[in-house]
């Protein structure tokens, strides 16, 4: 599955070896980077895609103006100037280049550690003023210092590897990378309440959101070492500013290195002018060679995804990034017409739980992209039945936050509507299921069901309502294998128009193909599952959609509804 990308705004400074690589893959180029966010508005609606670097604001109100917009990407780590949300919502793919800055950031953080320790920033000031003043800029060594990395993943890993080679012990935490990962480059993990004690450095390299925000304050200084040193590479307002400098006036905190404050430029230099703080203007990606990389990074990202290669540095699309591949386009295809027909057959019910069940080991990685393209299939179905306002462009992207419109409750997304869109990633994740309440919405089953992969979906309704549906793919055929258990005797094909069926007796053939004809209903196959406990299924594949209403058909089935699968 490829997404068109035809023309493109660059409007930050960045590498032409960006330019080059998309205007190499016809892709139309424009690079404006003195827009005002005025004429920004203006010319967004042009592009399909958008690359920026720090300094262009991505808000939702640009996002919004961006109607063609298909994708926004930053050269770079961290996506702190677009609003993602806003973009998932809309259905925008956000994505960075989390590789691009990892050596150059890794190096700045080690740079600040050795400085630090050898006071080489007021030592070096001393030197410009004319004075040779060696017994005040005594240093300590590196060697048998314990250095806690709160953040395991690129960066921190390197910075650990590096250190280690000046005899430094490494410990950290992470929540996502635990410890059996953290061993393979000899960091011990450790739970944050245990590492404040045992850390002589501290340096940080997470994202800033809400549980990193002042993650390092005057509650945690007070527990660390006395004269404990920090570093920051990462995002200004994981340290506390205010707790930081208290603890740097009383002696707490020896020293501390920053790259990253909360207002950049800072209005206040007192922090950044403090003999104890080496201090740098955001410069831990600056480096030819990283600035070289993330270019090359985000406008091959977007090439490959354009000619449907693969999705990389996704933040917000994480259904997406298992779906390009061509073996799962069929299953792909099969949720989405899966989700139409539980839309008609649960239009009863208050549905507010969706679960996907998967059959076959070819389909263990398959849980995102499967949950959210039923919900594609459910949402679209829904919205054109109840004529509720829901974008035109529900995706893979954007399905599981405008699951709450039509009812739905699932594990990414459970909020009130006055709540904005929350954007799922993996950090974000388990936080949101623990807030909302959620159940698992995709289950794994190494075992094959009827001798095929298959897939199960459960649409639940607020009083204990279940309607199932079993669903397979033969080669890019998408098939209805049962309705509530109800086998097929021949599956059914789910493709084009189509009118969905439900019968409360059984019902011949002649009958519904006769009461079609009255409707003027031009046929092109029928199936129909076995009739058990009062109910059975059928679908009409139709060779025309059809216009007129279906009184003839009605009175011979319980209900029937068009479709287009």
């Amino acid at each position: 599955m490829a997404i068109r990308i035809a023309k493109v705004l660059i409007s930050d400074e960045i590498d032409d070896v960006c330019l080059d690589i998309l205007r190499k893959a016809e892709v139309e180029v424009v690079k404006n980077t003195n827009l005002t966010k005025e004429e920004l508005l203006q010319e967004i609606s042009k592009y399909d895609g958008l690359i920026v670097r720090s300094a262009t604001k991505v808000t939702a109100e640009v996002i919004n103006a961006g109607v063609n917009l298909k994708i926004i990407g930053r050269a770079g780590t961290g996506v702190d100037n677009i609003d993602t949300d806003a973009a998932t919502k809309r259905g925008i793919i956000v994505m960075n280049t989390p590789g691009g800055n990892t050596l150059s950031a890794a190096e700045h953080t080690c740079t600040l550690i050795i400085a630090l320790t050898r006071n080489l920033g007021e030592a070096s000031k001393s030197m410009k003023e004319g004075k040779w003043d060696r017994k005040r800029f005594m240093g300590t060594e590196l060697f048998g210092k314990t250095l806690a990395i709160i953040g395991l993943g690129r960066i921190g890993k390197e910075v650990a590897l590096r250190m280690q080679s000046f005899g430094m012990t490494t410990i950290g935490f992470d929540p996502i990378i635990g410890a059996q990962e953290s061993a393979t480059f000899n960091t011990e993990w450790l739970p944050l309440e245990k590492i404040w004690t045992k850390a002589d450095y501290i340096t940080v390299h997470t994202p800033l959101i809400p549980q990193t925000k002042n993650l390092i304050n005057d509650a945690v200084f007070a527990k660390c070492k006395k004269g404990v040193r920090v570093i920051n590479v990462a995002r200004g307002g994981i340290i506390d500013e205010d707790a930081l400098l208290r603890a740097l006036e009383s002696g707490q905190c020896g020293g501390a290195g920053l790259d990253v404050f909360i207002e950049e430029p800072p209005k206040d230099y007192t922090l950044a002018k403090h003999p104890n703080v080496i201090a740098t203007p955001h410069l831990g990606a600056s480096t030819i060679e990283a600035q070289t990389r993330v270019a090359e990074e985000i406008a091959q990202q977007f090439v490959d995804l354009s000619q449907g290669k693969s999705l990389v540095g996704a933040v917000n699309a994480p259904a997406l990034t298992h779906a390009l591949s061509p073996a799962s386009q069929p299953w792909v295809k099969l949720g989405e017409r899966l989700g139409a027909v539980g839309s008609l057959l649960t239009k009863t019910l208050s549905v507010n739980n969706v679960e996907v069940l998967m059959y076959d080991e070819s389909l263990e990685r398959a849980g995102h992209y499967l949950v959210a393209s039923v919900m594609v299939g459910y949402l679209n179905t829904s919205a054109a039945e109840n004529g509720d306002i829901l974008p035109k462009n529900l995706n893979l992207i954007n399905a599981p936050v405008y699951g709450k419109h039509a009812g739905v409750k699932n594990a990414a997304e459970n909020q009130t509507k006055e709540e904005p869109p929350c954007a799922i990633n993996m950090i974000s994740a388990a936080m949101v299921a623990k807030q909302a309440g959620i159940v698992t919405t995709s289950t794994y089953k190494s075992q094959v069901e009827k001798g095929r992969p298959s897939i199960k979906v459960e649409f639940q309704g607020a009083g204990g309502e279940v309607v199932e549906l079993c669903g397979t793919v033969a080669g890019d055929v998408s098939l209805l294998l049962s309705v509530q258990g109800n086998k097929f005797k021949v599956p059914a094909c789910l493709a084009g128009d189509a009118i969905v069926y439900r019968v409360d007796k059984q019902v011949t053939l002649a009958d519904i193909l006769q009461a079609a004809g009255k409707d003027e209903i031009e046929v092109s196959a029928v199936s129909a599952s076995e009739v058990k406990n009062g109910q059975g299924f059928g679908i009409i594949s139709l060779e025309y959609p059809a216009v007129k209403s279906l009184t003839n058909l009605q009175q011979v089935v319980s209900s029937a509804y068009v479709c287009a699968l």
